[in-house]
């Protein structure tokens, strides 16, 4: 067969297009077939909400994901169609996201007859914490982290312009700085009353609301890494000791474009060099 140089060249264009579509096919395969071991072996039904994966384009590029109404549905839908009697393992590794998402996650999760399982093997900040708050158990790594639930308003935490607004006397306070500072207190009221919602119903409904206090108010800052032991000593039931079919399924998400800067080969002990 004769190929002349535009062939050539039109072969490696379909080639660079379909690269991407043909290697998330292969990871969506041996994705399922992860899930569905980790299923058998626990008899629970695997749900994953991971955005360490990035959103995928015909061409490859990518952009950053969150906990967004898609991901609501999607997940309750999943929720759903569980039979009462089974038992979920819900694994999430998230920066957060939409507060009113997070919400609805976390209600279809509270709301399962049977025991609902978080797996958190890297992190689940922000509206991912808002979510574990309503599992029977959170399953941490030893490095593994949780975060404040303190809503963001216009990238800034509502406590802080809460604090700021309170600082002065009200009529050294601009009016955009008290209209924002009268939405930080809605949604900081709004978030408090979800996460006492949720925690209510397998704690003592004082104990719920200190926690949602502490943990919606300010103490840290919104990027604060929340560990294990924190997390336990608060009063959450955390776990720690990720099973090793859950950091093996968290490595088929990966990212579609590389840009760790961190590089290593598998470990060869020193007897087995050549």
């Amino acid at each position: 067969m004769d190929f002349n140089l535009s062939t050539l060249i039109l072969l490696a264009f379909l080639a660079f297009m379909l690269q991407p579509l043909l290697t998330g096919r292969m990871f969506a395969f041996r994705r399922e077939q992860a899930i569905r071991a980790i299923e058998r072996r626990r008899g629970s039904r695997v749900i994953t909400m991971i955005h360490r994966q990035e959103k995928r384009s015909l061409f490859g590029f990518s952009m950053s994901n969150m906990i967004g109404l898609e991901d609501a549905q999607s997940i309750i839908s999943a929720i759903k169609t569980t039979p009462d009697e089974t038992p979920i393992d819900l694994v999430l590794h998230t920066p957060g996201g939409l507060v009113i998402a997070a919400m609805q996650i976390a209600r279809a999760v509270e709301a399962h007859p049977a025991k609902v399982t978080v797996h958190v093997p890297i992190y689940a900040m922000s509206g991912g914490t808002l979510i574990a708050l309503a599992a029977d158990e959170i399953v941490m790594g030893e490095f593994s982290m949780l975060g404040p639930i303190d809503p963001q308003i216009m990238g800034i935490s509502a406590a802080s312009i809460i604090a700021a607004r309170d600082a002065k006397p009200v009529e050294h306070v601009s009016d955009i700085a008290l209209v924002l500072a009268d939405v930080s207190d809605k949604a900081t009221r709004q978030v408090k009353r979800g996460a006492v919602e949720l925690m209510a119903a397998r704690m003592d409904r004082a104990k719920a609301e200190a926690l949602a206090d502490t943990l919606a108010s300010g103490t840290w800052t919104h990027d604060y890494a929340l560990t294990s032991d924190e997390a336990a000593d608060l009063g959450l039931p955390v776990t720690v000791g990720l099973p090793n079919d859950v950091l093996e399924l968290m490595k088929l998400y990966p990212a579609p474009v590389k840009q760790s800067a961190v590089e290593f080969l598998p470990f060869d002990p020193p007897g087995r060099r050549s």
